[in-house]
């Protein structure tokens, strides 16, 4: 009986555990079922081109021979009976054209053009843009090429999208939609004015059961010389004999790389009118959007007092500004969706291949029946395609109203924009006034530098001697902390009493220091983020390119926690050598010389400063190491005039001169000569 239990029960428990794995099993199918269901949501979501609730229409993608061309040609509507439309997306489709690259403007110098736009039938897009005026180096060995912004295109969905190619073409009653960017427009010849500028007109038409087109997308793109402005006009029509409601979505500018050694300031900005009639912006950076899983809404605004939207890197700015229609409106649904884009998936984010730009979306458009008024919608952008400069911006009468300038933000550190702005904008003023006078940037820094010292020498002044002074009273400061360190009230009155009594007051030694910050932030921001120093040199053989390092020859070495040191910079180095004399010439500490601990952190500090600071600060721009070293070396300077001063009436005070204390005022007193003989 024991023995039949026995069985009976591990018969029992074999199917229990046989259930539990079963379950398991179960449990992890289905688990895995609904974390790839939920993959490819997301997925979708992200990156595809259809909406979840609408349906995809499949492009035609009949692309021509040379013996078999598309159908370009589109029959005057008034000529034919429109069916009515199907339901049925396969009943629809997009006639495709032959695949081309054309160009407008022109990336010489001598044409007049500011840029050359390559355009792209796909998506009737632009492929990329190249100037004339501006240089590229992917690294300081590097020799100069033109720069190109808006390019590579970027992959979405499993295809190429471009710069400001049309996405999705919505119809919104039937509830689908076409990816154009998938499409190659026909396109027709360059047409060029008595100006000088030149168009481009690309055309896709939507063609329903009958293979009759129904709607019509015109896109043309105007360049013009002298101009950093292109203009991008997108038309819709009706050509069936009911009512359509309509709305498209296109690509902003994407492309916009990180320069090489330039710091990444990239963002996604929107600028919209406030009641007051001024320009409020709002700024996406690529750090936010690279947490936000690539996509983020740029505003939540009221989308008619939008301005433009755009994307910018450190120097340069890609700037649509939607044209209002006769109602006012600028046809959008919103400012717009910041986008960034990882095209080789790696999970750092930061191996150079990213990029950001926004996608736009018009709001839904009722269009009336073909011959009727209201049958076409157009849409028209301006571009702004060039350099963050505000010189550039206050020239212009309509860049000034629509406030481009808000695309130049500084990295403000402590102090709040409102200070840094103006200050850094006061001073890229100057440097622009003085290198009418010295072309050369290079000497313009070191001038500039010596003149804010100059100017601010009375406070840095005031500064050290109140610095002195405490660390003359440090012994005695010491002693009534040792004295009084259990009673904290007794020992502050007695310090206070002590500094009152020799005119040394601590906060004397660190308001001045607090009052110069923001001036030497706006300094370091003018030179850092000056379009106008980008390409420029101060010698021939040496800091040939203040916006990058000054590589005087290639080494390829790596060092741990700091990666490749690719080429040999002195200014660096040269500013080690100025933060150690710096290091040297700071007054020890009363506190160190009673603490020996304490004195070897102090000693430990003189020697990792100026290694630490020249390995940080390696590959920053030549221009800001130039501002670093140049201030650096002026400070040290300026702290020996001063300690000279202050050892020289030191050395008259020990000549029979009374100590100076704050009863006396500040002045100097004889001491009374003594009779030769008493009475």
């Amino acid at each position: 009986m024991t023995c039949w239990a026995a069985q009976c029960a591990l018969r029992t428990q074999d199917k229990n555990g046989g259930k539990r794995i079963m379950k398991k099993l179960l449990s992890i199918v289905v688990l895995t079922f609904v974390a790839l269901c939920a993959w490819l949501v997301v997925d979708l979501l992200r990156h595809g081109d259809c909406a979840l609730h609408g349906r995809c229409i499949l492009l035609q993608q009949t692309v021509p021979t040379a013996t078999a061309k598309p159908k370009t040609t589109v029959t005057p509507p008034q000529a034919r009976s429109q069916p009515t439309l199907s339901a049925d997306p396969s009943s629809y489709s997009a006639q495709d054209a032959e695949h081309k690259i054309i160009w407008l403007g022109s990336s010489e110098k001598d044409t007049g053009f500011k840029f050359e736009l390559e355009l792209t039938t796909k998506g009737a897009a632009v492929h990329r843009a190249v100037f004339n005026e501006y240089d590229q180096r992917e690294a300081a060995m590097d020799p100069p090429q033109k720069l190109i912004l808006l390019a590579p295109a970027v992959t979405r969905g499993g295809a190429q999208v471009f710069p400001f190619a049309n996405k999705q073409l919505v119809l919104v009653e039937q509830g689908l939609q076409i990816g154009l960017h998938r499409l190659d427009w026909q396109l027709a010849p360059i047409e060029r004015d008595r100006a000088g500028g030149e168009t481009a007109r690309f055309t896709a038409s939507v063609t329903d059961q009958d293979g009759t087109p129904f709607l019509e997308v015109v896109k043309t793109y105007r360049v013009q010389p002298e101009s950093y402005l292109f203009e991008c006009d997108i038309s819709i029509s009706n050509l069936s004999d009911s009512n359509q409601t309509v709305r498209m979505g296109m690509v902003g500018p994407t492309g916009l790389k990180k320069e090489a050694f330039r710091g990444d300031m990239r963002k996604v900005v929107a600028a919209f009118r406030n009641e007051r009639g001024g320009v409020d912006a709002e700024r996406v950076e690529v750090k936010h959007l690279k947490k936000a899983n690539g996509r983020k809404q740029i505003a939540s605004g009221n989308a008619d007092s939008l301005l433009w939207t755009a994307s910018v890197n450190k120097y340069f700015a890609a700037i649509v500004v939607p044209v209002p229609g006769t109602d006012g409106s600028v046809g959008l649904r919103n400012a717009g969706t910041a986008v960034f884009y990882n095209p080789d998936g790696d999970l750092k984010k930061d191996s150079g291949t990213e990029t950001i730009g926004f996608d736009l979306e018009t709001s839904d458009t009722l269009l009336a029946p073909v011959g009727q008024a209201g049958s076409t919608k157009t849409h028209r952008f301006q571009i702004y395609l060039g350099p963050k400069d505000k010189g550039l911006f206050d020239r212009n009468k309509q860049f000034q109203e629509l406030g481009f300038v808000e695309t130049i933000d500084f990295m403000s550190c402590c102090c709040p924009a409102g200070i840094i702005n103006p200050l850094t904008f006061g001073i890229l003023w100057f440097m622009k006034f003085l290198y009418g006078w010295i072309p050369n940037y290079g000497l313009v820094i070191i001038i500039l530098v010596a003149l804010v010292r100059l100017a601010l020498h009375p406070v840095t002044k005031k500064s050290q001697i109140s610095m002195h002074k405490m660390s003359k009273l440090a012994p005695r400061a010491e002693e009534i902390k040792k004295k009084y360190g259990n009673n904290k009230t007794e020992m502050n009155k007695q310090m206070m009493a002590l500094y009152k009594e020799q005119g040394a007051s601590p906060i004397m030694g660190f308001l001045p220091m607090m009052l110069q910050m923001p001036i030497w932030i706006a300094l370091w921001s003018a030179v850092n983020a000056s379009v106008d120093l980008r390409g420029e040199g101060m010698l021939p053989f040496w800091i040939t390119d203040l916006s990058m390092p000054d590589a005087l020859f290639p080494l390829g070495i790596p060092l741990p926690f700091f990666g490749t040191i690719e080429s040999f910079n002195l200014l660096p180095l040269l500013m080690g050598v100025a933060f150690y004399a710096q290091q040297k010439m700071m007054p020890a500490q009363a506190a160190a010389a009673a603490n020996p601990q304490m004195a070897q952190q102090q000693k430990m500090m003189q020697i990792m400063m100026p290694i630490l600071f020249p390995l940080m600060l390696y590959t920053v721009p030549s221009g800001v190491n130039l501002y670093i070293m140049t201030s650096t070396f002026a400070g040290v300077i300026e702290q020996k005039i001063i300690r000279k001063h202050l050892k020289e009436k030191e050395e008259a005070e020990a000549v029979g001169l009374v100590a100076v204390t704050s009863k006396t005022g500040g002045k100097v007193k004889k001491k009374k000569p003594k009779p030769l003989y008493k009475k």
